[in-house]
């Protein structure tokens, strides 16, 4: 079928992002002898500007040891293409011969290809491969980069427990999350006991408010000595705008090219600071921004995660002969299964956690949430319950 392939990341990088690209390669080069792979530079950017790696000319070796690498390491591109954008993508395509595009990330990136798919007329074989720490992907059961980052999440908390066991006080950590709480949640996978932390979950899919967050707080220490809470960023208030909405002003608010309000390094983190400074004076508090580092951390690449990440890629290559779609995650009682569905399923739709993995009176997740994280994120650790 093809004779050149091109394949791009888009969106945030994630500790496994590079097993797609590597895995589309291989299997392009399995199907396809004397294919040619070539790997655009900042995603579509790269198209645009005939930015190019030829994939294929590496060794299997070489290309392994890119696969064991977290982060893009052809880099990455938040850029959101208008009608001048995207045909100047297809005219770099057009250049390089491209029978197949595979784009990598999120649903932004998906829905860049349903753009392409629809102006190319079928001419190019546009698939998306799925990635997103977030796992808010319509049509998946759970995404590639997802379980990797909900194992940094997982064991920081579970840290952080032990930790506030011994100098009891309040905790807050802010996880990565602007519509979903999957990622949040993924704090509670490895608690001891259900006296253990997060004994407080805030998630986008709940309102937040203050008092009830203070109530919350309160009540937890009278309880336990000791309160750690975890927070999505994306968290919103009353009016469903995130709180950093709320609190950053207009003039110092950022924003990405998909109009997306930029979360990481805001005030938020100072924000809940004050709001425990000033309702519950000389209490001992500490709030961190959790910040890029669970998303890409080469010491929590999950086997599992980089396993699907490459199958993923490999997927999209065996799926090219179908025409456009994008490849997701199935789950079934043989384990994970790929599907190629409609791009207009998956582009632009927001996955939210189900409202029965929360608790429907209290602020933390439900025990089918912990079934969900169980299956996808298991226990690494025997950690021994301490004295206090």
């Amino acid at each position: 079928m093809a004779e050149t392939f091109v394949i791009a990341q888009g969106g945030g990088p994630t500790a496994v992002i590079n097993q797609t690209v590597v895995g589309a390669t291989l299997e392009a080069r399995k199907r396809f002898p004397g294919a040619r792979v070539l790997g655009a530079l900042h995603g579509i950017r790269g198209i645009r500007d005939g930015h190019f790696v030829t994939l294929s000319e590496l060794s299997d070796e070489q290309l392994r040891a890119v696969a064991a690498t977290p982060g893009a390491a052809l880099g990455s591109t938040r850029d959101k293409p208008d009608d001048a954008y995207c045909e100047s993508i297809l005219d770099g395509l057009r250049k390089v011969g491209a029978d197949a595009f595979v784009n990598i990330g999120g649903n932004d990136t998906a829905g860049t290809q349903a753009i392409l798919a629809d102006a190319s007329s079928g001419r190019i074989s546009c698939i998306h491969a799925p990635k997103t720490i977030d796992n808010d992907l319509v049509e998946n059961d759970h995404t590639p980069g997802f379980i990797s980052a909900a194992e940094f999440v997982a064991g920081a908390f579970l840290s952080l427990d032990l930790d506030f066991r011994a100098l009891p006080g309040v905790y807050v950590g802010i996880v990565m999350g602007r519509h979903a709480g999957f990622l949040t949640a993924a704090a509670a996978a490895w608690s001891l006991d259900e006296y253990s932390a997060p004994h407080l979950v805030y998630v986008p899919e709940r309102t937040f408010e203050r008092a009830r967050f203070i109530d919350d707080v309160r009540a937890t220490m009278s309880r336990h000595g000791r309160c750690i809470v975890a927070m999505s960023e994306g968290v919103v208030g009353a009016n469903r705008r995130s709180l950093v909405e709320e609190l950053v002003p207009p003039e110092m608010q950022e924003r990405d090219q998909h109009g997306n309000i930029r979360l990481s390094g805001t005030d938020l983190g100072q924000a809940v600071e004050r709001m425990l400074a000033e309702d519950l004076p000389r209490t001992r508090a500490r709030v961190d921004t959790f910040g890029y580092l669970p998303r890409g951390n080469i010491a929590t690449i999950n086997e599992d995660d980089a396993r699907e990440a490459f199958e993923a890629g490999a997927f999209a290559i065996a799926s090219a002969e179908k025409g456009a779609g994008s490849a997701a995650l199935h789950h079934s009682s043989a384990g994970t299964i790929f599907r190629l569905v409609p791009l207009s399923e998956v582009a632009g739709k927001t996955r939210h956690m189900p409202s029965d993995f929360l608790h429907p009176q209290e602020d933390r997740v439900s025990e089918i949430c912990l079934r969900y994280l169980a299956r996808l994120v298991p226990r690494k650790f025997a950690a021994a319950k301490p004295f206090v």
